[in-house]
């Protein structure tokens, strides 16, 4: 009589690689969906100023210029802490960095609504600054300690993400607060702005405090297997990474091509601070009045660039090529500012450039901050992308106060326009000069 086997159950024990899939999806719809929650009402929060301008520039007696500057200057105390903030995390945890965050930048919104000239203005945007600072590369942080870097691309594009998104949600709800707020309790509507906008990170303390554990050893909801995985995984990529590490900085600084990504990556910031600082200014100078209206409007670029982001990025890993993705992007931004002064009559053609510059400012990012690993050595990568992220916040601290200045200086937004135009196309033709990355230069 044969011997009757019984086969395994085909699923019961997943291999590895479906086990690793796995635990990774769970950490992605654990960790993200706060994270970026808490990135949007950040980003909400830096660049609400945008809309709130369209009152108290008046109000206040403030120029175009003076707006410009103090938009800037949240970059300058944003620059100042970045790194105090990411060095206090490591040694008292994300959670409660994340937590002492919220509120200061809470207090400093509400900060905004009670400025009453040119000085209050530029402190309580400096002060935003230095309280958020530590949100953007702290949560780059949290994510390396949850994330082997083979893994992390995806988690930080849709970090990302999160940049259109707060234009998408911000721009109705700050037309809304403008269009229906002023006088109530004797309070102009752009004080409401500061102070409604500020409130949803005091209610998001709550929920990080309760759902946001500091690392994967302290997560409840992870089972003794997967924080193996994990843990494994984060080991292998310290060994692979501490030898190198010293070196990083200093060989990023004798790379050429640090300093041609680093053009791009000022480009990029900056186009993307200015569309949020701008963009509800040239709408209303096309005739549209109504905030309500214009709040809706100022959405559609968001729209267009969260939904170019995603599809521009997956077909740039589908082909395996960064440099024309970021570049031809990066061009289609700087056709959309150069076009908007040629249509500024008209709010419809004002709206579609305003949407192809957003389209071409958000589409680049993926592609763009996926090159230093290509273009810069294994030792240089590393520092490399501090330094460049570092060094493009320049763009973002002085590039509004320059449109600022060129607005009220020509009466006109057209210069301002210009501007970053041409400075989208250098960041572009800076990319092309780099060349095709070869074997030598790519270190995965």
């Amino acid at each position: 009589m044969a011997v009757q086997t019984t086969a395994p159950k085909t699923g019961t024990l997943p291999d590895t690689a479906q086990a690793e899939q796995l635990v990774y999806r769970k950490l992605l719809w654990r960790l993200m969906p706060m994270l970026m929650l808490l990135y949007v009402v950040a980003f909400i929060d830096r660049s609400n100023v945008g809309f709130a301008k369209l009152r108290f520039l008046h109000d206040l007696g403030l120029s175009e210029s003076v707006f410009g500057i103090g938009a800037g200057i949240f970059y300058a105390g944003y620059m100042l802490f970045e790194v105090p903030s990411n060095l206090l995390l490591e040694r008292i945890g994300a959670r409660r960095t994340f937590l002492r965050i919220m509120l200061l930048w809470a207090v400093c919104s509400a900060g905004l609504a009670a400025m009453s000239g040119q000085d209050s203005y530029y402190l309580w945007r400096f002060l935003l600054g230095a309280s958020e600072a530590g949100l953007f590369p702290g949560i780059l942080l949290y994510l390396t300690y949850w994330v082997p870097i083979s893994r992390r691309a995806r988690f930080t594009a849709l970090f990302m993400a999160s940049i259109p998104i707060a234009g998408v949600i911000g721009s109705p709800v700050s037309g809304l607060i403008l269009h229906t707020m002023h006088g109530v309790l004797g309070l102009q509507s752009w004080r409401w702005l500061f102070l409604i906008e500020g409130l949803p990170a005091l209610v998001l303390m709550f929920f990080v405090a309760r759902m946001l554990p500091d690392t994967p050893a302290t997560a409840p909801w992870l089972n003794p297997e997967e924080l193996a995985i994990i843990e494994g995984d984060l080991r292998a990529d310290r060994e692979s990474t501490s030898r190198s590490e010293h070196k990083s900085f200093a060989t990023a600084l004798r790379s050429p091509r640090f300093y041609l990504l680093t053009g791009m990556g000022v480009a990029l910031l900056a186009g993307t601070s200015n569309v949020f600082f701008w963009l509800p200014t040239i709408i209303r100078r096309t005739g549209v009045t109504d905030l309500w209206t214009l709040g809706l409007l100022s959405a559609l670029p968001y729209i267009a660039g969260f939904v170019c982001q995603y599809l521009v990025a997956r077909h740039s890993d589908a082909r395996k090529e960064r440099r024309w993705h970021a570049a031809l992007a990066g061009i289609a931004a700087a056709a959309g500012w150069a076009a908007m002064p040629l249509v500024s009559t008209s709010p419809a053609l004002s709206v579609v450039a305003l949407i192809v510059t957003a389209a071409g400012t958000f589409a680049a990012m993926g592609p763009f901050w996926a090159m230093p690993s290509l273009y810069l050595s294994k030792q240089a990568a590393a520092g490399g992308i501090a330094l460049i992220s570092t060094l493009a916040g320049l763009g973002s601290l002085v590039s509004p106060g320059i449109v600022g200045w060129l607005n009220e200086t020509t009466r006109t937004l057209a210069a301002g326009q210009y501007y970053l135009a041409a400075l989208m196309l250098v960041g572009a033709v800076t990319v092309i000069a780099m060349g095709r990355h070869d074997s030598a230069d790519a270190r995965h």
